[in-house]
């Protein structure tokens, strides 16, 4: 019986992780990624840049690239770590899975990848000066509080994931825990 009641409990804890996670992608990665760039741009095409068309197609990958990888990131959070990627109801478990073994900020990565690939699609100036004041703001947020947060909630566990794998740029290898 007890048992049963700590597997309903896991499930009960997943399913509300999932919901969370689910409202808080609408809210923030939604907001960020798409309803600002389109306010902004009005997604309206612009000349290309440097007169090279083909710059728009490297936008479309950035932007191809960035979503699923915004969408598994998300997941991992509900299903694995048990929590949101909210501050407001984190995950219980350290999660190093995924892209996660990449890079330590997927998510991040993923938003500004999108913007980013959006600017050169659309070819619009304004949405690279927008990603960069963002990225600029997620470093800051990074260093702030997120890192030292994960740091005392996971301590070792942190410290071994951060040590190994690098908050912006992926490694070319995936990280195995030991």
């Amino acid at each position: 019986m007890n048992s049963h009641r700590r597997m309903s409990g896991t499930a009960m804890r997943r399913s509300i992780a999932v919901l969370g996670s689910a409202a808080f992608f609408v809210v923030a990665p939604c907001t960020l990624a798409a309803l600002v760039p389109w306010s902004i741009t009005g997604w309206q095409i612009q000349p290309p840049f440097l007169g090279l068309e083909p710059i728009r197609g490297l936008g479309a990958m950035m932007i191809l690239a960035g979503v699923p990888g915004l969408v598994d990131a998300f997941a991992r959070f509900a299903l694995q770590g048990l929590g949101t990627p909210a501050p407001i109801a984190p995950p219980l478990n350290l999660v190093v899975t995924g892209l996660y073994r990449y890079v330590r900020n997927p998510i991040y990565v993923a938003v500004i990848a999108i913007i980013l690939g959006q600017a050169l699609l659309l070819c619009d100036s304004r949405l690279i000066g927008y990603g960069a004041l963002l990225w600029l703001l997620f470093h800051v947020f990074v260093l702030a509080y997120e890192e030292p947060m994960l740091e005392q909630t996971f301590g070792k566990e942190y410290e071994a994931f951060r040590a190994a794998v690098p908050r912006w740029i992926p490694r070319m290898s995936p990280w195995r825990p030991e």
